[in-house]
Order: C-alpha cells, then sequence, then structure tokens
C-alpha cells in the first residue's frame, strides 16, 4: 500500500532511501487511473523503496516548493535529493524500470 504523505511527514520520508512520491487530487482523471499501478508498485518494492502519494489540495507546500503545476506528477528521491521527475499518467513498466535504476 502506498504511503500517505503530508506537508507534515514529508522531508522526514524523504530523507533516506528511495522515495517516489505521486501528487494527485481526487477531481484528477489521469490520477484516478494512476492509483492501481502505484499501488502495485508500493506492494512490489515494499521494503526497497517507499512509494507515496500527497494529496495536493490537501497539502499546499510541499507542491508548492516543487513547483507541481500539472497532476499526476511523480517525483523520485534518493537520500532525500530529487533525482527524477514524470509528469502525466506513467505506464508500469515505465515507473517500474525507473524505480528500479535508483535502487
Amino acid at each position: 500500500m502506498a504511503k500517505e504523505l503530508t506537508d507534515l511527514n514529508f522531508e522526514e520520508t524523504i530523507r533516506n532511501g528511495v522515495v517516489v512520491v505521486d501528487f494527485w487530487a481526487t477531481w484528477c482523471a489521469p490520477c484516478k487511473r494512476l492509483v492501481p499501478i502505484v499501488e502495485k508498485l508500493a506492494d512490489e518494492f515494499n521494503g526497497r523503496a517507499i512509494v507515496g502519494k500527497l494529496n495536493v489540495d490537501e497539502n499546499r507546500e510541499i507542491p508548492m516548493q516543487y513547483g507541481i503545476m500539472s497532476i499526476p506528477t511523480l517525483l523520485f528521491f534518493k537520500n532525500g535529493q530529487l533525482v527524477n521527475k514524470s509528469v502525466g499518467l506513467i505506464e508500469e513498466g515505465r515507473l517500474r524500470s525507473m524505480i528500479e535504476e535508483l535502487l
């Protein structure tokens, strides 16, 4: 299951290891299509990487800090550093590969 991220737990969560953050909203149709992919990969990479979700309507600070203008946006962190970004709907295999490259 994907980890629920907020403005309050974001920095602590991305500090160590590989973390993928899905920026989403309930009204976003492409975000809804991404949910099963994100959940599947969260389970698949459990223990090796954190896959999390941050609702942009409920958490304004972090999306503003990272300049999130479109959703879904995926940010990829390694030990607290932003190392990659994907905007828009992404295919499962491509997302899996992007995560594996960071491990």
